[in-house]
């Protein structure tokens, strides 16, 4: 490939992760955009089920001290990764859902009888806690992490932008532009930062890293696959 294709990932790759982008043929640049710490919290619940919107929030669950009792009430999350750390971990998962918005109308729609303990971090967005007041659902929110913006400069030149999260969107702003690149992102919150300042956008079939990847690599192998059959023209 006499011009690679240049990725930038707004969050450090597992080395699989980095592999597949490496065995495109891709060059591969990568820093932590965001940087998450667990926040320690007191937990007194006299509530129906537990919801978690992120494994961040189980991370920091899983080192209280009460996590015992915790376990003891079923849970409500959003996303496959996070319902599979609570599961491993002896949580039992009623439901979970892609997207906030899904799991919201689930509870909503089913659920508005129950009363629930939403775990939660600090730049979380609104679209949960609104629909449940809206329902007049009884619920307690804990704050148990915090997500802080760490940028970095961007100085190399880069084709494609991986964000995983609203949250790495706004920190890669603070300190670069995005002009040419095109943005892959996980979501479709992660998207709505993004179109801010761009309409260069991919988002994910699904809302996991792995596929963030697959539709990178897949987008530039249909473009070149494009580009090819023009010169062949």
């Amino acid at each position: 490939m006499e011009n690679p294709i240049r990725i930038y990932s707004t969050k450090k790759l597992l080395p699989n992760q980095r592999q597949y982008l490496l065995n495109a043929g891709f060059v591969v640049a990568e820093a932590d955009f965001i940087t998450v710490s667990a926040k320690p919290f007191v937990y007194k619940n006299t509530n129906d089920y537990l919801i978690f919107t992120s494994q961040n929030a189980v991370e920091s669950v899983l080192k209280n001290k009460k996590l015992d009792q915790i376990k003891a009430i079923k849970a409500f999350c959003v996303g496959e990764k996070t319902k599979q750390l609570l599961e491993q971990n002896g949580f039992e998962v009623v439901t979970s859902s892609d997207y906030a918005a899904e799991l919201a109308s689930i509870l909503c729609n089913q659920y508005a009888k129950n009363s629930f303990t939403f775990f939660s971090g600090n730049l979380r967005r609104d679209i949960l806690p609104d629909a449940m007041q809206l329902a007049q659902i009884k619920y307690d929110e804990i704050g148990v992490y915090e997500t802080l913006l760490t940028p970095h400069k961007n100085d190399t030149y880069t084709d494609g932008i991986l964000f995983f999260s609203p949250s790495a969107v706004e920190s890669y702003l603070k300190k670069n532009k995005i002009t040419h690149e095109t943005c892959f992102c996980i979501g479709r919150a992660t998207a709505e930062i993004a179109e801010h300042v761009t309409e260069n956008i991919l988002i994910a079939n699904q809302p996991t890293i792995e596929n963030v990847i697959i539709q990178t690599i897949n987008y530039y192998s249909q473009k070149s696959k494009g580009e090819r059959e023009k010169t062949d023209d």
